[in-house]
């Protein structure tokens, strides 16, 4: 038998969700025909046949997390020496074993690691309870099996757990190293959109907006490097634009921004939005960006603390727009349109000043 294992995805990927697959037992594949379809970095990756034969066995099902270097599928051919069956004596005895905990890694309280015995590890795995989130109560931070039976009805009160799978998954991902690396700081603020007309393009404001900033202010269009550390100041603007989806949070790319049209920029954006909801947008239009728009507005709220994913140094937030008190040059109360702003941005790579030019400069020209 021949077995085709999950490839090599490319970026630093190591895992992909099975979301359909194309082929069934005993059917005859061409060279090139698709075999799976997954989801890897929000975005669906064909995978086709390397060769011509009949498929003998599918290792998967649609929804499961696989791994590269995980069998797919298995193709009729001569079988190959399978060099990992262990073979010996069994031996016997009479001597009676004592069970001892062992650690089951992860620390709780003073640092010591978390103890069960076989058995009760054992009893874990068959009422599907996950021991890192046991609180022991036997000698020496020891989980016992009333420890586990106790949070096995926890769990069973509260309803089964629900994997993040695709999109979602990405996402918590993303936040994961949001929150173990960058140091965040967020300046508000408000523009006052009085003079902007009855249906103004936020979006494409916001963006002309943006690229004006980082012409002033170019520490903000950035990527950080961690690991050198450095930046890297970049000249085009490369914009993610945060998309809310019922699988989850896409943000699509719009490739230089700062040189495109209002009309280019508009149908680039709608282009994206699109693909992004009918799944089809290719994954390379959801790499790459230098800053991020996120227009969270159209809903409901009003300030944020958005969240600067890495490499970039920077996020701009979008509130919904209200109805304001303000002073007129004249001293005179008016109510005003009013847009709320949130700016975060990562302190490792840039300074507070910067920050707070790049500001002041997007106020200025939503302002003209």
């Amino acid at each position: 038998m021949i077995i085709f294992k999950l490839p090599d995805l490319g970026e630093g990927l190591v895992e992909a969700e099975i979301t359909t697959i194309h082929v069934s037992a005993n059917d005859t594949v061409k060279k090139g025909d698709l075999l799976v379809s997954v989801e890897t970095d929000k975005a669906i990756v064909d995978i086709p046949s390397p060769e011509e034969g009949e498929i003998a066995k599918i290792f998967c099902n649609e929804g499961d997390i696989v791994h590269v270097g995980d069998p797919l599928v298995e193709y009729e051919g001569e079988q190959k020496e399978d060099s990992g069956t262990v073979v010996g004596e069994m031996q016997t005895g009479s001597e009676v074993i004592q069970e001892k905990a062992a650690a089951v890694g992860g620390s709780r309280r003073n640092g010591n690691g978390l103890k069960a015995t076989p058995a009760v590890r054992a009893l874990a795995q068959r009422l599907d309870v996950d021991l890192s989130i046991v609180t022991p109560t036997g000698p020496k931070d020891t989980i016992t099996a009333a420890d586990v039976q106790r949070v096995a009805k926890i769990l069973s009160e509260v309803g089964p757990m629900e994997p993040l799978r695709g999109v979602r998954r990405s996402m918590a991902r993303a936040m994961s190293q949001a929150h173990a690396e960058v140091v965040p700081v967020t300046l508000q603020d408000v523009a006052d959109i009085e003079h902007w007309g009855d249906k103004p393009d936020i979006t494409i404001r916001m963006i002309r907006a943006i690229a004006t900033a980082c012409a002033v202010e170019p520490a903000l269009n950035a990527w950080f490097d961690s690991h050198a550390p450095g930046r890297r100041l970049l000249k085009q603007l490369h914009l993610g634009i945060a998309v809310d989806t019922e699988d989850g949070l896409f943000v699509p790319v719009l490739r230089n921004a700062n040189n495109s049209s209002d009309d280019e920029l508009r149908e680039q954006l709608d282009q994206l939005k699109r693909e992004v909801e009918d799944r089809s947008i290719a994954s390379e239009k959801l790499r790459g960006y230098t800053f991020t728009l996120s227009n969270f507005g159209t809903f409901a709220g009003r300030h944020a603390n958005p969240i600067v994913v890495p490499p970039t140094v920077a996020i701009l937030g979008v509130g919904h727009i209200y109805q304001g008190v303000v002073a007129t040059d004249q001293g005179e109360p008016a109510v005003h349109r009013l847009l709320p702003l949130s700016l975060t941005f990562d302190h490792r790579a840039v300074t507070g000043g910067e920050a707070a030019r790049f500001l002041a400069a997007l106020l200025e020209e939503l302002a003209n």
